[in-house]
C-alpha cells in the first residue's frame, strides 16, 4: 500500500487564455470554469499563473493558439500536450491525462495530435522552428509552460489550436483566416474540455493483486526475445505471441515478424508458435516447409490438448468449454475435429448431444470466466452422468486467480478499469466479472482508452489489467488517474504467484 498523494480538495477550475480572443471564444461553453486572459508571454504568465496558484491547488487547463512544429499538423489542428519542453535547459513538465483527453476530443470528430508542446520566450522561425521539429515537438507556444505552476501540483493539462505552420507562418495574409478557424475549433472542444474537468478530483485507485503478466505470457515473450537475441531478425512468429497489442509492437520493432500460416514463411526460417496453442496440422505444415520451429505453447494448454488426446483416444466424445473463433480453441479441437463438439454457451450445453452418451468428456479453454465456465459444465453433468471430468481444473491458475481478485476490487469501487486489449480472452473475462459483481467496468488497450465520462463521480476506481497485459500500462493508468487530483492507491491482495516455466531448448 502507498499514497501518491494526500487528499487535499482541489478548488475551482480554471481555463488559461492567453489572448482576449481566446478568452471569449471559450467564456461560457467550459462549464464552471474561469476563463481568465493570462497574457501572453512568459513574463505575463508566470504572473498570472502566480495569482491562479495562490488559491491552492485546482485544475488548470492551458488552450489558445499555437504555432506547428510538424508537417503533418496543419492549421485548424489540436495538439494536445503529452509534456511541455522549454527552449532552454529546465526539466520538461509531464501531463499524464492527455491521452484520454485527446480521445475526448477525436470523439467530437476534431483532429487532434498528441504530443510535446515548447514553450519558448519569443516567437519561433526559421531554422531553430525546424530544429525543434526534429527533436520531436508538435507544436510551439509561448506560455503553456510557465502557465504549469498556477495549478499548483492539482490536475494540469493544455490542448492548443494551430493557427500557423512552417509552410505557413504567423506573419502572412491567411493568419486571420486561420486564426479565425482556431478559435472555432477550441469552441467545439468544449465538450472534451468539460468532461476533463468533471473528472479531476481525489479518488483513491486500488490495484488488484495478483494482475497483468502470468508465467505463460512471459515465457512466451520471453521466448520471441532469445530467438531474435540467437537467431537474428527476422523472426517469424505465427499468430499473435500473446493477445497484446502492445507487446505485439515492441516484438515487431525488434524484428518478429507475424504472421497468420505457416505458408507465409519462407521456408527453412525460424518460426515460433503462439502461446494459444496450435493443432496437428499446423506442425505438419511447419515440417514440410521445413521450418527451425519454436514451441511457445502455454504449458498449461498443452495440459488441455493431452486431455483431449486421451479421452479421444479412448472414443469418446470430448465437449469442449469455450468460445469456437478463439485461437486456443481452434487449435485443441484440431486434435480431433470428429470426436470434439464446442460448447460455448449454457444454452448449447442444454442442447449438445453425443453419439454414445455413456462415453463422453469435457475440457475448458483456459482463459474462461470461471463462474459461467462452472455453470455450463454443470449443465454437462446434469445431463451426462458418466461424464468424465479434468483431472485438475482446466482455467489456468492465472486466471481464475485475476477474477478472484477483481471480484474482490469490484466489490468496494464505483468503476473498474481492466488494461487489455480487445482480441484478450482473459482480459475481457476480467471486466465481466466485475460488472457481474455490480461495478461499471471497461476494458481499454492503454490509458488512451480512458473515457473521462466514466469517472465522473467514480471516486473509487478498481485496477486490474490481464495475463497478457504488460505491467507499465498499468503504471500509466494509475499515472493518469493521480494527474486528475490528489489520489491514495491501496492494494487488494486474494493471492500470490510463484509459477515458472521453463523455456524450450532451442532458446534456453
Amino acid at each position: 500500500m502507498s499514497t501518491l498523494r494526500d487528499h487535499r480538495a482541489l478548488g475551482p477550475p480554471v481555463v488559461c487564455a492567453p489572448l482576449g480572443v481566446e478568452r471569449a471564444a471559450l467564456r461560457g461553453v467550459v462549464g464552471d470554469a474561469t476563463v481568465v486572459r493570462t497574457g501572453m508571454g512568459p513574463a505575463r504568465a508566470q504572473a498570472s499563473a502566480a495569482w491562479i496558484a495562490s488559491g491552492g491547488p485546482r485544475p488548470v487547463l492551458v488552450t489558445g493558439v499555437a504555432g506547428a512544429l510538424d508537417a503533418a499538423v496543419r492549421a485548424g489542428d489540436l495538439v494536445v500536450a503529452d509534456e511541455i519542453r522549454f527552449t532552454d535547459f529546465r526539466a520538461p513538465v509531464p501531463v499524464p491525462t492527455a491521452a484520454p483527453l485527446a480521445a475526448a476530443l477525436r470523439r467530437l470528430g476534431l483532429r487532434v495530435h498528441l504530443g510535446p508542446i515548447v514553450s519558448s520566450p519569443t516567437v519561433v522561425e526559421g531554422a531553430r522552428r525546424a530544429g525543434l521539429g526534429r527533436e520531436g515537438a508538435l507544436a510551439v507556444d509561448m506560455e503553456s509552460g510557465w502557465l504549469a505552476e498556477a495549478a499548483a501540483g492539482g490536475p494540469f493539462a493544455v490542448v492548443r489550436a494551430i493557427v500557423d505552420t512552417p509552410e505557413a507562418p504567423l506573419v502572412r495574409p491567411g493568419t486571420p483566416v486561420r486564426g479565425l478557424t482556431a478559435l472555432r475549433v477550441l469552441r467545439r472542444a468544449a465538450p472534451a474540455l468539460r468532461a476533463w474537468f468533471a473528472a479531476a478530483a481525489a479518488r483513491e485507485v486500488v490495484l488488484a493483486e495478483p494482475r497483468s503478466f502470468c508465467a505463460g505470457v512471459e515465457r512466451a515473450i520471453d521466448i520471441v526475445d532469445r530467438a531474435l537475441d540467437r537467431y537474428g531478425a527476422p523472426v517469424y512468429v505465427r499468430r499473435q505471441i500473446v493477445h497484446n497489442a502492445h507487446v505485439v509492437r515492441r516484438l515487431t520493432e525488434r524484428g518478429a515478424v507475424f504472421v497468420q500460416e505457416v505458408e507465409e514463411v519462407p521456408r527453412g526460417a525460424t518460426c515460433v508458435l503462439a502461446a494459444h496453442g496450435v493443432s496437428p496440422a499446423v506442425r505438419a505444415q511447419a515440417e514440410a516447409r521445413d521450418l527451425a520451429v519454436i514451441d511457445a505453447t502455454c504449458p498449461l494448454v498443452a495440459k488441455v490438448h493431452a486431455e483431449v488426446k486421451r479421452h479421444t483416444g479412448r472414443g469418446e466424445t470430448v465437449f469442449l468449454i469455450g468460445h469456437s473463433d478463439h485461437e486456443e480453441v481452434e487449435g485443441t479441437v484440431g486434435e480431433a475435429p470428429a470426436d470434439i463438439v464446442v460448447v460455448e454457451d449454457e444454452a448449447m450445453a442444454h442442447t449438445v448431444t453425443a453419439p454414445d452418451p455413456g462415453r463422453v468428456a469435457y475440457a475448458m479453454q483456459t482463459t474462461l470466466a470461471v463462474d459461467e465456465a462452472e455453470r455450463i459444465a454443470a449443465v454437462l453433468r446434469g445431463r451426462f452422468p458418466a461424464i468424465s471430468t479434468p483431472r485438475r481444473d482446466d482455467i489456468c491458475y492465472a486466471t481464475t486467480n485475476r477474477q478472484r481478485a477483481i471480484r474482490a476490487v469490484a466489490a468496494g469501487t464505483d468503476l473498474v478499469l481492466v488494461v487489455g486489449s480487445e482480441n484478450s480472452s482473459n482480459s475481457r473475462r476480467l471486466a465481466e466479472v466485475a460488472a457481474r459483481a455490480g461495478t461499471p467496468a471497461h476494458l481499454v488497450d492503454d490509458v488512451g482508452g480512458i473515457d473521462l465520462t466514466w469517472l465522473r463521480g467514480a471516486r473509487r476506481v478498481g485496477v486490474s489489467a490481464g495475463a497478457s497485459a504488460p505491467p507499465e500500462l498499468v503504471d500509466e493508468v494509475v499515472s493518469c488517474l493521480s494527474g486528475l487530483g490528489p489520489v491514495a492507491v491501496t492494494t487488494t491482495t486474494t493471492g500470490t504467484e510463484d509459477v515458472v516455466f521453463t523455456l524450450p531448448k532451442e532458446v534456453s
